[in-house]
């Protein structure tokens, strides 16, 4: 009896085989085609917003109470669009980190086909992303030269819990946003698709990200743990900063420094993010990320 009890990290191998393969599973069941599932052929109708308003950057300001409603439809139209766009550029990032991951592994192990699977979603996430904010009448928000430049060394060099926490962090507060926007009437419909099937799809990327953590804290000493935790937090920073990009208040019309004024001093929407990414920053306190140096940047973001 003794010769067959497994040994504690076969347990774990075992455990991770069977998480990729339910994933798996839920995949072949649970998947969208957005080239068919989205209404792509109906006109923007420019009585929809583009977002929750309340999801607003301007919300609760005194200079959205002096906006008409269409201006503040036409902003969250461009806020909706600027978030997509970021999401394009860290699911770029994400697919890099995954496949340099993945390299050399077995290609009949549940986790590579897993691993296959997410970038694949990925993949047309982001195509469906850049449609539905060509749809909203957007140009190509791009995140700042600065920001871009630091995502490409970060993709190149982050590895293990550094990659899997900073994917997680991305989808959390994506998810969170998304999963008020698609319910919401207000919105218009095809937006509220694409957010359903980002949503159900992330969830079982989210569950994978976190499994990954986990699994490569194990190994973690403390010096690499600190480290980590920061480099993760820098990168959330980086990310959640970049979600709308200054030329949305342009682009809707309204005078951009007065808008990142206020936006900046905005408390309904740094509350907003702060009480949507609980979960997230209770999952990393308990992975013993949530150092002195990274809460800096978590609070410098709102997130926490």
């Amino acid at each position: 009896m003794s010769g067959s009890t497994l040994r504690p990290e076969e347990q774990d191998r075992l455990q991770e085989q069977d998480v990729a393969r339910r994933l798996l599973d839920s995949s072949a069941k649970l998947s969208y085609d957005p080239a068919t599932e989205v209404d792509w052929d109906t006109p923007l109708d420019k009585e929809f917003h583009g977002a929750s308003p309340e999801w607003s950057t301007l919300y609760g300001t005194a200079y959205w109470q002096e906006l008409s409603d269409a201006q503040r439809k036409e902003l969250t139209r461009q806020e909706a669009a600027s978030v997509a766009s970021t999401g394009i550029w860290f699911e770029m990032i994400l697919q890099q980190m995954v496949l340099r991951d993945i390299y050399t592994k077995d290609p009949t192990d549940a986790e590579f086909q897993w691993a296959l699977t997410e970038i694949a979603d990925e993949c047309r996430h982001s195509i469906m992303f850049a449609r539905g904010a060509a749809k909203l009448g957007a140009p190509a928000y791009k995140p700042r030269r600065a920001v871009v430049e630091l995502g490409r060394v970060f993709k190149t060099l982050a590895f293990g819990e550094a990659a899997y926490a900073a994917i997680l962090v991305a989808e959390e507060v994506l998810d969170v946003m998304q999963r008020d926007w698609m319910r919401d009437e207000r919105v218009v419909p095809f937006v509220r698709t694409i957010n359903n099937i980002h949503v159900v799809e992330e969830s079982r990327h989210m569950k994978f990200a976190r499994d990954e953590t986990r699994k490569r804290l194990r190994r973690a000493g403390p010096v690499r743990r600190r480290v980590n935790a920061l480099v993760i937090a820098i990168a959330s920073y980086f990310i959640v900063t970049s979600m709308v990009n200054r030329d949305v208040y342009a682009n809707a019309g309204l005078d951009t420094e007065r808008a990142l004024t206020e936006a900046a001093s905005n408390e309904h929407h740094r509350s907003l993010m702060r009480s949507s990414c609980a979960g997230l920053m209770e999952f990393l306190s308990s992975a013993r990320l949530l150092t002195g140096p990274a809460l800096f940047f978590y609070k410098r973001a709102n997130l926490i």
